[in-house]
């Protein structure tokens, strides 16, 4: 059984250089379970940075992180998806060959067990797990408003439904945490009502939530705890009414 404890991820004194370039320079943080935190800070303050070190894309070059107190920090993308972190991407990383459905399907890799022989062979095994795959993709659908385009090739949705297929996807298999890097990114004003209510329902759901984004409105409504980052650095932690009247937060945007 899991613990049932406040935090559910740990970043402890994370240290990451690209060429001599401190990208993250001891940060440490905890995430709350089943809450909503916002990671905000200007361009190359290292906010991608630390959501490709927690999916296991970068490998940090110290410290380590914490998932319910397992030690994730040298794991691969694959082996930290199949613990229940899932993400989204700045830049959409959709399957353009692919339909909606099977887009979504694809998420769900992880929780089937079939060999690459049995899926050549298309064993009674692998055809159970395909139907189970293709019910739960079609009610993850239903649930971001994409039921009725599940057939229709990916590349036939329009940039904000591009976005709500992301989230379906990374939605599958049922994460305990979702990273979202810039989920509202490019949308307009209807459709980044219609991302924050789908964000907000998550959490209602008991999925954990650190999102990057720099839309400001969408992270003071719907955040619990926003953590600023600058140069690497940790500048500023708390609640939304806290970071709105820190000194340093609004020094590191609009400078001295």
């Amino acid at each position: 059984m899991k613990p049932d404890t406040a935090d559910i991820l740990e970043i402890n004194d994370i240290n990451k250089s690209f060429g001599g370039l401190a990208a993250l320079n001891g940060l440490s943080f905890k995430l709350n379970r089943k809450s909503i935190s916002a990671i905000i800070g200007p361009n190359g303050a290292g906010k991608t940075t630390l959501i490709n070190i927690i999916s296991g894309i970068y490998a940090a070059d110290s410290g380590e992180i914490l998932l319910e107190g397992q030690d994730i920090s040298l794991m691969q993308p694959y082996q930290i998806s199949k613990l229940g972190i899932k993400r989204t991407f700045q830049n959409l990383q959709l399957f353009v060959n692919m339909t909606v459905l099977e887009n979504v399907m694809v998420g769900y890799h992880t929780r089937t067990g079939s060999k690459f022989a049995a899926c050549l062979t298309r064993t009674a095994k692998v055809k159970r797990e395909d139907k189970e795959s293709q019910k739960k993709a079609l009610e993850v659908l239903e649930f971001v408003d994409l039921l009725g385009q599940a057939q229709l090739p990916a590349t036939s949705l329009s940039y904000g439904e591009r976005k709500k297929l992301e989230l379906a996807r990374a939605l599958i298999s049922r994460p305990e945490i979702l990273l979202l890097d810039e989920p509202v990114a490019g949308l307009n004003t209807p459709e980044v009502k219609i991302m924050s209510d789908l964000i907000l329902s998550l959490k209602e759901s008991g999925i954990t939530i650190l999102l990057v984004e720099h839309d400001m409105n969408l992270v003071m409504r719907i955040s619990d705890e926003i953590l600023v980052l600058n140069y690497g650095q940790k500048i500023a932690q708390g609640s939304p009414r806290e970071i709105q009247s820190d000194e340093k937060v609004i020094t590191a945007y609009l400078g001295d």
